[in-house]
């Protein structure tokens, strides 16, 4: 078993779930656990906050540990090896029993605040299903946030909104709130970064609701990022290719196409001049570029009916969670006395 939990269930869920990914973050989980514990006391609600350490190399883990053992809404997921954002978050979901699961950074350059805010919109707006933070839209900002940073950041979020529906502003925040059957509904894959993509695409795919709070973003005030530049990029545009496949092909198919309908063209004025040249290959080129263009046209219709397809299969699993969800059990027997609850440590 690789991973491992060292906290007992309580009996009834909590209001929410916060899921923290830790990666030697030893000088901020004290802090972050208590200030995030504070906000959501305020409140009034139960909660539940399950900080991930994602096989970190520093003695976060220990701190972490000795956290929960002084307190029992802390329960602790832990692996030996470094995986990934996106690992640390799907061992984390995969635990939460809230009924509304919220997840946010380690550092706190979001304001915990923004989970009971998140979850208030959940509970007035019943046809929203989860709740994004973002500093890009109307009220929100940033905060001594390097500029490089801010840019990159800025400039990959306008290329994701060609990929995902919507009038969405930020879509890689890690900062968001969801319903519990949305995030159990769901089988994620991602590793990095990327997955607060892929959940964004596959429960917009579902049919499921998003809705944007404003929110600050400030810089990280310790310990060191671990933003990476050329891994987020990477994933960004394969994640808009696989998302608009027409977006590549279509802008593709259409230059060849148009380069080719140039040649011919231009064969056409060296023929009406009689100096169209027959040793030339410019009809060959002309040929090859509008067949190529045409192809490659055709390439990214497929590939847009397969993803339309994938959105049926979505749409089809949803429909077979909810079925799921409102099964009354079958063959369950009544607990023996003295039999205790025990969970079971997940890996």
């Amino acid at each position: 078993m690789e991973g491992r939990e060292i906290r007992q269930p309580e009996a009834q869920p909590p209001d929410i779930s916060v899921i923290i990914p830790m990666y030697n973050e030893r000088e901020n989980a004290s802090d972050t656990i208590r200030r995030v514990a504070a906000a959501i006391e305020q409140s009034g609600r139960t909660y539940e906050i399950i900080p991930v350490n994602d096989g970190s190399s520093d003695d976060t883990l220990s701190i972490l540990n000795t956290i929960a053992d002084s307190n029992t809404r802390v329960r602790v997921v832990s692996y030996g090896r470094n995986g990934g954002r996106g690992k640390a978050l799907r061992y984390g979901l995969r635990s939460a029993r809230g009924r509304y699961i919220a997840t946010i950074d380690a550092d706190l350059s979001y304001d915990p605040g923004y989970i009971v805010e998140m979850a208030g919109v959940l509970d007035e707006e019943h046809d929203i299903d989860m709740v994004l933070a973002s500093p890009y839209m109307k009220g929100g900002r940033t905060e001594g946030v390097p500029r490089d940073r801010l840019f990159i950041s800025r400039l990959g979020n306008r290329i994701l909104q060609l990929a995902i529906p919507g009038e969405l502003h930020t879509l890689t925040c890690i900062v968001r709130c969801y319903r519990n059957e949305v995030i159990k509904s769901l089988d994620l894959e991602s590793d990095g970064k990327e997955i607060h993509l892929e959940i964004l695409s596959k429960a917009m795919a579902m049919g499921y609701r998003v809705k944007e709070i404003p929110a600050v973003l400030t810089s990280r005030k310790k310990g060191s990022s671990k933003f990476a530049f050329r891994a987020t990029a990477l994933s960004h545009i394969v994640f808009t290719v696989f998302e608009r496949p027409s977006l590549l092909f279509g802008f593709l198919g259409l230059i060849l196409t148009l380069i080719g309908f140039g040649f011919g063209i231009y064969i056409i004025a060296l023929y009406s001049v009689e100096a169209l040249n027959p040793n030339r290959p410019l009809i060959t080129l002309m040929i090859l570029f509008i067949l190529g263009g045409m192809q490659i046209l055709s390439f990214g219709f497929l590939a847009s009916q397969i993803n339309y397809l994938r959105r049926d299969v979505l749409l089809s699993r949803k429909a077979i969670s909810r079925i799921l969800e409102h099964r009354p059990e079958q063959n369950e027997s009544p607990p023996s006395e003295g039999s205790s609850l025990s969970e079971k440590k997940s890996a």
